[in-house]
């Protein structure tokens, strides 16, 4: 498979002087280099040397990913080899302790936000547990906008470790879960693998998510949703955000949480989704895991 993997810390051992680590990171990323310092950086901030973990997986690039990651001071795997599922395992692999983060590239996440995490992994009975996400919705045109507001109310209830960029595990939740199969939603994996009892929502925790600025950029990444719902109903696994009905939108308009401006903006939205979804199952069925430009920022912003 000719992965690199930097040797200069082998898995398991930190650098000499350095503490043992309080928790591993590992962030996916393919041609990231756009985000992947900033985010670092946001991770990083205000820990002590060797707190946190860190590996890098740089998957299949064709930019300055793995350069720019190794600037930030962290480890980093590099593979030509592309699928989301891969690079997750192979950073599983360097990682050297428990629990556990996996945050996704263009996902930021500070430092109190990781150790509100390790907490809540402490506590008895929590297997798996993931921040609440907040939304940055800068550049997002207003029927983006809109749509997004709908979006997001329907979907919480359902949400846990799904849909927020980031999950986190502990020894035996990774048990549970890993080594993790080549599936398109590796979060509806890992969330459908824990009952509700044993997976957290960190109140304290929080993910800075970027939605989808276009409505292109965000029927593609829902089409992918889709397909990867299909594929874990296939595989057995209940998708994560269970079944949105129509009474459900009602409910938010009759409570005035949306308009119905915001409403008819969903539901145009939603029919496209499900049609482009029809139609590309119908063709091939596959969907291939890759960098979402529609929600990213220029290099250094």
């Amino acid at each position: 498979m000719n992965d690199a993997v930097d040797e200069d810390t082998p898995p398991g051992r930190g650098r000499p002087g350095e503490r043992q680590p309080v928790v591993s990171v590992v962030v996916p990323a393919h041609n990231e280099e756009a985000v992947v310092a900033s985010g670092l950086r946001r991770l990083l901030a205000g820990t002590a040397p060797g707190e946190f973990d860190v590996v890098v997986v740089a998957n299949a690039c064709s930019d300055r990913t793995a350069e720019v990651a190794r600037q930030a001071g962290v480890r980093v795997v590099e593979t030509p080899v592309p699928g989301k599922a891969n690079a997750l395992r192979l950073g599983d692999e360097t990682c050297r302790t428990f629990p556990r983060v996996y945050l996704d590239a263009d996902v930021e996440l500070d430092a109190e936000s990781v150790r509100a995490l390790v907490a809540a992994a402490g506590r008895p009975g929590v297997l798996a547990c993931a921040p609440v996400p907040a939304w940055d919705l800068a550049g997002v045109g207003w029927f983006t906008r809109r749509m997004h507001k709908v979006h997001d109310q329907l979907i919480a209830p359902f949400r846990a470790l799904a849909g927020v960029g980031v999950y986190v595990l502990t020894e035996q939740g990774h048990a549970r879960v890993f080594p993790l199969p080549d599936v398109i939603s590796d979060d509806g994996w890992v969330h459908g693998g824990f009952a509700p009892h044993e997976r957290a929502v960190v109140s304290e925790a929080r993910s800075l998510v970027r939605p989808a600025r276009t409505v292109s950029a965000h029927l593609n990444r829902r089409v992918r949703v889709r397909l990867g719902n299909r594929q874990l109903a296939e595989l057995g696994r209940s998708a994560a955000e269970g079944r949105l009905r129509l009474s459900s939108l009602g409910a938010l308009v009759a409570g005035r949480k949306v308009s119905l401006l915001d409403a008819g903006c969903y539901l145009t939205v939603l029919i496209m989704d499900r049609t482009l979804t029809r139609m590309r199952a119908s063709r091939d069925g596959g969907v291939e895991w890759g960098t979402d430009a529609g929600s990213r920022s220029p290099a250094g912003g």
